[in-house]
């Protein structure tokens, strides 16, 4: 079970779960690991229009927004969003819409050499291909001008 995991329902309720689960990742794989919080509704990136001076939402609650970045070899950055998903950039690849839920998989799946990239002959093209629980898994294309080192050592 992951840090954090509400062991009844296997969900990530809060993003400071999500966090707390990022950090114990960091522990485990020796990485470094630098988090930075924005909590309010004029603080969070998807919050612009909420006004001067308004930190809660229509509903009173307090949005929490997380960025974390983890140091070493790939380059991994997290972007939790209030809205259970997130942002993970992995060597400069953008993965939109991940489901807070899955971004401790998504980032040890990366982490512990899981994720791959694929290469198509025609048209010309790459994917990072990241397993994830039940047999799944999320694919990203990547343009061949993006292939870092790293990235070009896990082709298949």
């Amino acid at each position: 079970m992951i840090i954090g995991m509400d062991s009844s329902s296997g969900h990530l309720p809060t993003t400071e779960a999500a966090v707390t689960a990022l950090r114990a990742l960091a522990v485990h794989h020796a990485r470094e690991i630098e988090v930075t919080h924005d909590i309010g509704a004029d603080q969070t990136s998807r919050r612009s229009a909420a006004g001067v001076g308004v930190t809660t939402d229509p509903d009173g609650s307090l949005p929490h927004e997380a960025h974390v970045t983890f140091g070493g070899t790939p380059r991994v950055d997290v972007r939790l969003y209030p809205e259970d998903d997130a942002l993970v950039t992995v060597e400069g690849v953008e993965c939109h819409d991940i489901p807070r839920d899955d971004v401790p998989a998504f980032v040890r799946s990366v982490f512990e050499g899981l994720a791959h990239v694929t290469a198509r002959r025609f048209p010309p093209g790459y994917r990072l291909v990241v397993p994830l629980p039940g047999d799944r898994a999320h694919k990203e294309y990547l343009p061949g001008v993006l292939l870092t080192p790293w990235l070009s050592s896990r082709i298949r």
